[in-house]
């Protein structure tokens, strides 16, 4: 028996569902790419109309549009690092593109909710990362306030990484628990 065609078979039938993983990944990444460009038009807005000193107060004491240059990391942090610093965020930042990507073609179809937060978590370092790599440091643009506290100033990938980490979080605690629950006590037969 010629098991070759057998095995084309086997191929053509799973081509469709192939084309389909891929097609609702591209989903998501056309998403991420939408957040992306987001984030890049919010940030040469925030140029173009706030670099010299302007503020846009939207809700006192809650929000404003303030123009900041960032070289650190998140929120601010680790701003002493100059050029080496640069192109070592440039490199983490890759790094941590590829580590979602990867986990983002992992995981499986149904899990709507990772596969959201990998799309958010590439889009926000892609974006932070075009920053860097163009200007040698990120834009940042939002503040907030609740009365006299000061959130960091952040920018839309900022905010994008943050729900997707959050997301992940959330599904790596609370799916774990779901899953003990659903499996079966053994039962004593004493």
């Amino acid at each position: 028996m010629d098991t070759s065609i057998n095995n084309h078979s086997q191929d053509v039938s799973s081509t469709p569902n192939v084309r389909a993983r891929f097609a609702w990944r591209a989903g998501y990444l056309l998403a991420a790419l939408g957040i992306y460009l987001a984030d890049q038009a919010s940030k040469a807005w925030a140029v173009k109309t706030l670099r010299f000193g302007e503020e846009r107060v939207l809700v006192p004491k809650f929000i404003k549009f303030f123009y900041t240059e960032n070289p650190g990391i998140a929120f601010g942090q680790l701003q002493e690092g100059g050029s080496f610093g640069r192109w070592f965020f440039v490199v983490l930042a890759v790094a941590a593109a590829i580590a979602v990507f990867y986990y983002f073609l992992r995981t499986p179809r149904n899990d709507d909710r990772v596969l959201g937060a990998c799309a958010l978590l590439l889009a926000g370092i892609g974006g932070n990362l075009t920053d860097r790599i163009r200007l040698g440091y990120v834009v940042d643009f939002i503040v907030l306030h609740a009365g006299e506290y000061h959130w960091p100033t952040f920018n839309v990938a900022d905010a994008s990484i943050t729900v997707g980490a959050l997301l992940l979080a959330y599904d790596l605690i609370f799916s774990h628990r779901s899953k003990t629950k659903d499996v079966p006590r053994a039962v004593s037969h004493r």
